[in-house]
């Protein structure tokens, strides 16, 4: 008799891969990493890790989307239910107690600046994903009346991904940070401004 949903052991197999591959990079900067590592996590042979992902590039983008979505996806009805501060506020409480995500997606950075790399566009498309689904989350925070009208979201979503993604950079080159302190007072700071009209600077360049 045929099983109902036929397993597709190619898909299981790729998970696992990348499951190993996260944890090659809990322990190890992306640099050193190599297909014999994820290897022989996996218990694989390297023939079989080359020929589910041929390229380095395309196990790259792999991890980045199972690891993300490990993280992300079970906080994402807090945007809903809380708003997007306390959303973003999980996803760095998360990090902080497990931070080998962020050091790795922090770690691609260059690879998404670097000019006509083959992998940028497809990490541009995913940063831009979540740049919009926060811009969302926050225009629904203002319908709820949770954040001010006074709050342009587009500009809102810039400044709040600054402040998320500038204070755990710095995070990880000042270990001693209470990361979410100073998430909390940043963003505090942050919807302090949100609440009132804002008023374009006139710099006195004579003074600067």
């Amino acid at each position: 008799m045929q099983p109902l949903h036929p397993v597709d052991t190619s898909a299981l197999l790729r998970v696992e891969v990348v499951d190993a591959m996260i944890r090659v990079l809990r322990a190890n900067a992306l640099h050193e990493v190599s297909y014999r590592h994820v290897a022989v996590e996996s218990g694989r042979n390297v023939e079989v890790v080359t020929e589910l992902f041929p390229t380095w590039d395309g196990l790259l983008l792999a991890t980045i989307d199972q690891w993300n979505d490990q993280r992300t996806t079970p906080l994402l009805p807090i945007a809903e239910r809380s708003g997007t501060i306390v959303f973003l506020r999980a996803i760095v409480s998360a990090n902080v107690a497990d931070p080998a995500l962020m050091r790795f997606l922090t770690s691609t950075l260059n690879i998404a600046a670097t000019p006509h790399h083959p992998l940028a566009p497809m990490l541009h498309s995913r940063w831009r994903k979540f740049h919009a689904f926060v811009l969302g989350a926050l225009q629904r925070d203002i319908e709820l009346g949770r954040e001010p009208h006074t709050m342009e979201p587009a500009r809102g979503a810039e400044q709040l991904l600054a402040t998320y993604e500038g204070l755990q950079l710095q995070s990880m080159v000042r270990p001693e940070m209470d990361l979410l302190e100073s998430f909390d007072r940043a963003v505090t700071r942050l919807r302090e401004g949100w609440s009132r009209e804002y008023v374009p600077p006139v710099w006195d360049l004579e003074t600067v």
